[in-house]
């Protein structure tokens, strides 16, 4: 019952942020520190995830399009895998595990030590100042962060396909052309925006709401990645089903 109606508050605060994005003044200055915050301090850990990932993926595809005889489209089968939803999927997964757990104890602890209580004695409404530029932040910084991991992702295939099995880097770079197009690489794209939203306002709603003092912060931090998880899962279930609809046509281009 606690969970629905955490979610339900959450909901709710997702209907006040887009209202106040376009009828509050942005806070600036905390805006541009939850950018570095979300995006700065997180492009190691999306960068060295996407490389590992894409080369354990590229050893279990390539070995198996080659006993197929289908070297020619090794390169984009794995393009349209990371940019389609392995990039997307993990790089809102590591952020609503390192971001999304940090939203909900900070926010958590100023709740329940009162910081928050001070704010509206102050008039700053704690939505503006606290999550308005956590929105912000992760819709901007998450599309940008999977960009970067769909990029270093391709690349450790290509280490991994010619070096480990051979292939030329020609064909496996003329496949992922061939193979991947703009609508690609603009869905993850949307659907990093999405998951970054989902995040932020997991977070930080899950924070707003907590009770408790420290154990209820630390319960607010782990139910709210819990949270995030699931919906981003849920999310990127519907949000596919509706971008790809009809026969696929990558395969046909690529072979």
């Amino acid at each position: 019952m606690e969970w629905f109606t955490r979610a339900y508050a959450a909901l709710l605060l997702l209907g006040q942020v887009l209202t106040h994005l376009f009828t509050r003044r942005l806070n600036v200055r905390n805006t541009l520190e939850q950018f570095a915050i979300v995006g700065t301090e997180s492009v190691g850990i999306a960068v060295i995830t996407a490389i590992f990932v894409s080369m354990v993926f590229s050893v279990q595809v390539t070995r198996e399009f080659i006993s197929f005889g289908a070297s020619s489209a090794i390169g984009g089968v794995l393009a349209i895998a990371l940019v389609r939803e392995l990039a997307p999927v993990l790089t809102a997964v590591i952020l609503a595990g390192r971001v999304g757990s940090a939203f909900a104890a900070e926010i958590g602890t100023m709740r329940v030590t009162e910081q928050i209580d001070a704010l509206q004695v102050l008039q700053a409404d704690p939505v503006d100042y606290l999550v308005v530029p956590r929105v912000i932040a992760c819709t901007v910084m998450l599309p940008v962060l999977t960009l970067l991991a769909e990029v270093t992702g391709i690349m450790g295939g290509l280490f991994i396909t010619t070096q480990v099995y051979g292939l030329t880097s020609d064909l496996y770079i003329d496949s992922a052309q061939r193979l991947l197009n703009t609508w690609d690489i603009v869905s993850s794209l949307i659907k990093s925006a999405a998951f970054g939203l989902l995040i932020a306002v997991i977070g930080s709603g899950w924070g707003l709401t907590t009770e408790g003092g420290a154990k209820g912060v630390g319960r607010s931090a782990t139910t709210a990645v819990v949270t995030s998880l699931m919906a981003i899962f849920v999310v990127n279930f519907f949000l596919s089903f509706l971008m790809f609809q009809g026969e696929g046509t990558a395969l046909q281009n690529g072979l």
